[in-house]
Formats: structure tokens, sequence, C-alpha cells
């Protein structure tokens, strides 16, 4: 993949917990190559253990419980190409390990939820994207997550929500006006299917030089795909770009067909986009796929050098 910059690529994932940062991160890393991708969780940067966090009345969502400047400071040093020791979180027990040495490779993919908090941070980024589910899926990851792989019960899982509504409101949520891309996975109008049939929303800011989607809409069929300008809640104009979860095989191919044509590097590497694993082994979610790739795409650009007007 031919490199015009000469510091590593910093792409950002911020979201609520259990929004599908992980989803989303590994996705993109496979895209880009996982032998040139550093992946970074943000969330290692907790000040406390849980046990502490609960002592002192304090979620992880709070930046007071993290070492929210060593972030910043962390996130400089990789973009200047420079290793890193970074703390280690377990979040299967909530406990503090020991460090790890980290090297920037040419992509770092920073995943977490108080990634953009500061603008030194957001400086830092050449993509910033911010995940922003469906709060009734996003509900349902987080039970899933934190009861199969961190130890928690149902009802633990739903009293932590309960006490980390007015954090969310505070300090993640306002981060979405930082991203350069608005991503929204939901479900299908009065249907409650799969994963991999959630319709999904991209909305597009000016910030980035977005792949021209024209082609796709040349007087043929544009079932399961809709793009429109739009306003955001500020009121400033968006493309927004929708992808319905039971689109074709061959519309959705076609949307494919597009973006890897524009960054044939990665092309080898296009059937493990968009899987999901589930109870009957991995499936695969177009809309994911697509996620995938239009986040792909913007870090191959940035890698190139190429900007917004």
């Amino acid at each position: 993949m031919p490199l015009r910059v000469e510091h590593p690529i910093i792409l950002g994932i911020v979201g609520d917990s259990a929004s599908g940062k992980t989803t989303l991160s590994a996705g993109v890393a496979q895209i880009l190559g996982e032998e040139h991708c550093t992946v970074l969780c943000t969330d290692d940067y907790h000040k406390y253990t849980r046990a502490e966090r609960t002592e002192a009345g304090l979620s992880a969502l709070d930046p007071r419980a993290n070492y929210v400047d060593i972030l910043e400071q962390h996130l400089r040093l990789l973009r200047a190409g420079e290793p890193i020791l970074k703390p280690i979180y377990d979040h299967r027990d909530g406990t503090l390990k020991r460090p790890a040495y980290v090297k920037p490779k040419e992509f770092v993919i920073a995943e977490g939820l108080l990634g953009y908090t500061t603008r030194a941070m957001r400086d830092c980024y050449d993509v910033k994207i911010y995940l922003d589910p469906e709060e009734e899926l996003r509900v349902k990851w987080k039970i899933h997550r934190d009861t199969t792989k961190r130890g928690y019960t149902r009802e633990e899982v739903l009293a932590s929500l309960e006490r980390r509504t007015d954090d969310s409101a505070s300090f993640i949520h306002p981060q979405r006006t930082f991203s350069d891309i608005v991503i929204r996975f939901q479900s299908p109008k009065g249907a409650n299917g799969p994963d991999t049939e959630l319709d999904v929303r991209h909305l597009l800011r000016p910030t980035l030089p977005h792949p021209d989607f024209s082609p796709l809409f040349d007087g043929s069929s544009n079932a399961g795909l809709h793009l429109e300008l739009a306003r955001d809640r500020d009121g400033k104009p968006v493309d927004v770009l929708e992808i319905n979860g039971n689109i074709s095989d061959n519309r959705a191919e076609r949307i494919e067909d597009l973006l890897w044509n524009l960054i044939p590097e990665a092309g080898h590497l296009r059937d493990q986009v968009g899987r999901i694993d589930g109870g009957n082994g991995a499936r695969k979610s177009h809309p994911l796929a697509l996620t995938q790739l239009l986040v792909g795409y913007h870090a191959v650009k940035a890698a190139m050098g190429v900007r917004a007007y």
C-alpha cells in the first residue's frame, strides 16, 4: 500500500459502552491488514480497579476515573511514530495489569469511551468515527457481552446502565459532534430480526473526502439503499447514506465493488469483511461489511494524503 504521509494514520472509534467499537475495529483491521495495524483500547487508561470505582462512586465513563492526560500524551507519541508503555485494564475482572510496550504500525486504531475528550486528543486523529446505535440494541449487546465475558449478572448490568445514564449524557454523547462519520445501527421498522439484518445509517460530514456514490444511482433499482442531503442536529448540512439490512446480495455487492475498487490493495481480504459470529457460526451482514469498508477506505485515503477540500 503506497503511503504518502510520514506519520502513522490514527483512526478513532468512539461510542458508549457496547456500541460495537471492538467489532468495527476488528473488521477495519482486517481490511487494512492486521500486520499493518496497532489496535489501542483507550479504556485501558482507567485510573482505578472496578472495586475502587465502586467505592469512590465513579463510573468508567467519567474522565476523573481515567488518565485522560496520559492518553492524550500517548496519542501524540504514537502519531510521531514513537513507542508507548500502555496501561492494561482487564475487563474480565476489573483489575489493572502490567503495562504493555506498544509500537505504532502504519495504522493505529484507537477505540474506546473517551477518545475525543480534549482538543489536543482530537487533533491527533486522521479519521474520527462515532458509533451511535439504537439504544435498545446497545442495551441488548451490553447485557450479552457483560454476562458472557465480564462476569456480571443481568441484574447487575441493568443496574449499571441505570447508574451511568447521566454520565453517558455528560461525557460520551457530546463527543459525537467532533466525529467525521456518525454510524447508527438500528432494527428495521416493525422488526426484531438477527444482527445480520440490521439497518445502518451513515451520517457523512464534509470534513472527509467521501467516495462518489453516484454510480450506484444510475436509474436501476435502488432498493435497500438511500442517499440524501440532510441537516445534522446542529443544522449543518451532511450526506446521509442508509443501507437496509435486507438489501439483496447483488445490490450489496455493487456497493462493495465500488469501495473495493477504490482500495485494491486490500482486495484479498474481502471474504473476511462483515462477518458476525452467532450461535450457528459466522454469517455475513452487508450493512456491517459496507460500514467496515467505508471506514477502511478513509484510513487508506488518509495514508495517501487525500484530504477534504
